[in-house]
């Protein structure tokens, strides 16, 4: 590859001081990001950059970031207050960080930079999306900023209600890679995503979202299954998989997406899971604080959680699996943060075992102790089918409703949900670009290239 002979990016003067008034420090900080793009303007792409040139330009970017750490650690709140009119208008997490990009120039990356980043593998790219993830790590972490964001993202969402009156009609939708089916008051969400054994990505993401939200919606469904379908895999072939965790595979290609996947379905459809939704347009607040449009919900877990699936399994009422699945979290392996399973994790483990799971990479059987812990009923694969009929059943209550309510608000309160999220969101997104999860993507890209 050859050299560049661009000149290298000179260094920044030291970030501005918050003053505590939020229309001068917006100037400020807004003049200085401005002049950090303009020292790496004109460089060429990340691979073909001298080892000078990409450590200067690294430490413009950390300069820059110091300014917009120390900015949004001051203004989070008032941020959002001008993005969102004083939070009459509700915003979810694209809204504001496109919104933010716009209202102050360089706080966030534009749409359009965004877009052109997707474009490359995960080690070619400029590393913006660390920037998002400082803006809602200071976004969520100022109270009320935060309490409004988590309600905005379990609002249901437009395609949702676009599909709602036929779903109410046939009581089936299906939805790209998870189709919904109501049976008998049960909301059986099935996830087909075949190619690659489940696994998470953006799409997927949208998807199950629009499912979770049918469930909710609809009066004639009372409570949620999720589960994976039948396998087409030449391992796995005719054999139902749960989850097998984020697509890595997409993840090196740069097709992961840090708002639209890995912060949205932590606030999104795992939170709605949770705690439901919190309103719906043209419809009566709910007989709660916060809403009422909440339902139980049932895992069928079938030969392994892996990653995301494990993190899913937490959020839910009650689990069935067959007694040869197993469930693992391998994120330190991969680099990355578990999603919110690190804040619930030791809740139901222990937190030795959780440790042990997290940072060991220790692998749970269902018919283990501690798999008794993951899952309620552990059955033979031929008695999958009636466990999981039966758990739903139980779960079609009107005081399982009340009372899970009840039993979630004790187990995690909402501002430390929210408190943890905020530091996942600068965490995670640090994550994504860090030296060693681009090498393991490297490795593992290699190694399955070389095995294809």
């Amino acid at each position: 590859m050859p050299r560049s002979t661009a000149p290298e990016p000179s260094e920044l003067p030291a970030p501005p001081d918050t003053t505590g008034d939020f229309t001068a420090d917006a100037a400020r900080v807004g003049a200085y990001l401005r002049e950090a793009e303009e020292r790496t303007a004109g460089l060429p792409p990340r691979r073909e950059r001298s080892p000078e040139q990409q450590e200067r330009v690294e430490g413009v970017h950390g300069a820059a970031r110091t300014a917009r750490l120390a900015f949004v650690r001051e203004h989070g709140g008032r941020l959002h207050d001008a993005l969102t009119d004083g939070g009459r208008t509700p915003l979810g997490l694209r809204e504001l960080a496109f919104g933010a990009a716009d209202f102050l120039p360089g706080l966030a990356p534009t749409a359009e930079t965004v877009a052109a980043e997707r474009q490359r593998t995960q080690p070619e790219k400029e590393g913006h999306e660390v920037d998002q993830g400082i803006l809602f790590w200071g976004l969520l972490r100022a109270p009320e900023a935060g309490r409004r964001i988590l309600d905005a993202m379990r609002r249901p969402m437009p395609r949702s209600l676009g599909a709602l009156a036929e779903f109410r009609r046939t009581g089936t939708a299906a939805l790209g890679t998870v189709t919904v089916e109501r049976r008998d008051g049960i909301g059986h969400v099935t996830v087909h995503n075949l190619d690659c054994l489940n696994a998470e990505d953006d799409a997927l993401a949208d998807d199950f979202e629009t499912a979770v939200d049918l469930v909710l919606l609809d009066d004639g469904v009372r409570a949620g299954v999720v589960r994976g379908a039948p396998m087409t895999h030449t391992r796995y072939a005719g054999r139902r998989v749960f989850s097998s965790g984020i697509n890595l595979t997409r993840l090196y290609n740069g097709q992961i997406s840090f708002v639209d996947f890995l912060l949205r379905r932590e606030v999104g459809y795992i939170h709605k899971i949770l705690r439901g939704l919190s309103g719906v347009p043209g419809e009566p607040a709910g007989p709660f604080a916060g809403g009422g449009w909440e339902k139980p919900w049932l895992a069928a877990v079938d030969t392994f959680a892996i990653g995301g699936g494990m993190q899913l399994l937490l959020v839910f009422d009650q689990v069935v699996a067959e007694n040869d699945a197993y469930f693992s979290l391998p994120a330190v392996q991969e680099g990355i943060v578990p999603g919110a399973g690190n804040f619930r994790l030791g809740r139901v483990l222990g937190h030795r075992r959780a440790r042990q799971v997290i940072l060991g990479g220790r692998k749970i059987r269902a018919a283990d102790p501690d798999g008794l812990l993951l899952a309620d009923d552990v059955v033979e694969p031929e008695q999958m089918d009636k466990a999981v009929r039966s758990a739903a059943e139980a779960l079609d209550n009107p005081s399982v409703t009340a009372n899970r309510r009840m039993l979630n608000l004790a187990d995690e309160p909402e501002d430390d949900f929210r408190r943890y999220m905020a530091e996942f969101s600068l965490e995670q997104s640090r994550r994504l670009y860090s030296a060693d999860v681009m090498d393991n993507l490297e490795r593992t890209w290699i190694s399955r290239s070389r095995r294809s």
